[in-house]
């Protein structure tokens, strides 16, 4: 899936949020059955964490799979904001909030 590659080209956040840049009706048979489903999957913005949990696919697949797939325009990818390479406080409070939900 990745040929061999184990990081992205770019750097990219697991809650980057990824959301389709094709048309929903477009011709796929072209593209990968990863790229399809990622396309299908990411009509709704989802975090690249969320794409690597949905379709059962390691993290760092999710991620280079990602990646490349932006770089030929087929997702959008919408990097979170970091303060001098700080995590935001708030994302960090709600993941905590999640946790302590489990």
């Amino acid at each position: 899936m990745t040929g061999g590659r184990t990081a992205p080209r770019v750097k990219l956040a697991m809650e980057a949020l990824v959301s389709s840049a094709t048309a929903e009706h477009r011709e796929f048979s072209h593209i990968t059955p990863e790229y399809q489903a990622i396309s299908h999957l990411c009509r709704q913005v989802r975090s690249v964490a969320e794409v690597s949990a949905l379709l059962r696919m390691p993290l760092g697949v999710a991620r280079v799979l990602i990646a490349d797939m932006a770089a030929e325009g087929l997702v959008r990818v919408h990097q979170p904001q970091l303060d001098e390479g700080r995590p935001d406080v708030n994302l960090l409070e709600r993941v905590l909030s999640g946790l302590r939900r489990l």
